[in-house]
């Protein structure tokens, strides 16, 4: 079947798309966009996290089909003019970002929450990342990258 939505801004279709196929392989496999990572398949590592019509969602649980006509957003998509977006340069001075796998998840999730709350409190910030697993950082770096983000934005309004 033939799979058409909005990608970043961009409308986008995949051919040859089988009903089964997940929404994380058709946007790296299909579309080139292999930012969101495959690591658990079973919607537990959050490595995938995109925003389907602005809700982070975890993209391998997610069939390709019920994006039809839909928008989403990636990780590829948070850049800004062709620079990092302010919550990855905030991950990239905060020390955030380790082996970097779950980095793609954790940025659109922390992006989607600070679009909705330009100064989250600590238990916010644990909660919108709740759904992200990470090995290396021990979190706290990933705290902070955040709570760096937020005050940056605040300051830029």
């Amino acid at each position: 079947m033939r799979v058409g939505f909005t990608v970043n801004g961009v409308r986008r279709t995949a051919d040859g798309v089988w009903e089964g196929e997940s929404l994380l392989y058709v946007l790296r496999e299909r579309m080139g966009l292999p930012g969101s990572k495959n690591a658990c398949e079973q919607g537990e590592c959050g490595s995938c996290t995109v925003r389907l019509d602005g809700v982070p969602v975890c993209a391998c649980l997610i069939a390709a089909g019920q994006a039809q006509d839909r928008e989403v957003r990636t990780v590829e998509g948070l850049a800004e003019g062709g620079e990092p977006a302010s919550v990855q340069r905030a991950f990239l001075d905060a020390g955030a970002v380790q082996c970097g796998f779950c980095t793609p998840g954790l940025l659109v999730a922390a992006d989607e929450l600070l679009e909705r709350d330009t100064a989250p409190s600590d238990a916010d910030i644990r909660e919108a990342l709740s759904g992200n697993l990470c090995r290396c950082t021990g979190y706290e770096k990933i705290m902070d990258a955040v709570r760096l983000a937020a005050a940056r934005r605040r300051e830029a309004v």
